[in-house]
C-alpha cells in the first residue's frame, strides 16, 4: 500500500491560515519561480509566496501584529523551507475600501 502524496506547501499554508483565522478569505500565489537564484530559493520551489487574507480578526490590530500572527501560524512551514511571504492583511472593511482587489499592493 502506497503512502498518499503530501499536500503542496500552498495547501498546507491555506490549512494553517484557515485554522488560525476562521472565516477568513485567503488567497495564495506561489512566487517561487520569480526568485530562482535568490537567497532562500530552492530548485524544487515552494519557498516564496504572496498571501492575501481578509479577516474580521484583524480589526484593531496593527500591521506588525497582523504579520506576527500569520508568521506564528506558519511556524512549521518556515522550519521546513518556506523562506519569504509577501503579506496583504486586511479587515473586510479595508478590503471594500480597496475595491476588493486581489493579491497586490
Amino acid at each position: 500500500m502506497s503512502t498518499p502524496p503530501r499536500p503542496s506547501r500552498a495547501d498546507r499554508i491555506r490549512a494553517a491560515l484557515a485554522a488560525a483565522f476562521p472565516g477568513a478569505e485567503i488567497a495564495i500565489v506561489d512566487d517561487s519561480g520569480r526568485h530562482i537564484g535568490h537567497a532562500g530559493a530552492r530548485p524544487e520551489g515552494e519557498t516564496h509566496y504572496s498571501v492575501r487574507i481578509v479577516a474580521p480578526g484583524f480589526a484593531g490590530l496593527s500591521r506588525v501584529e497582523r504579520s506576527r500572527r500569520v508568521h506564528a501560524a506558519l511556524g512549521a512551514e518556515f522550519g521546513t523551507g518556506l523562506h519569504a511571504l509577501s503579506l496583504h492583511l486586511l479587515t473586510p472593511e479595508e478590503a471594500v475600501g480597496r475595491g476588493g482587489r486581489g493579491i497586490g499592493p
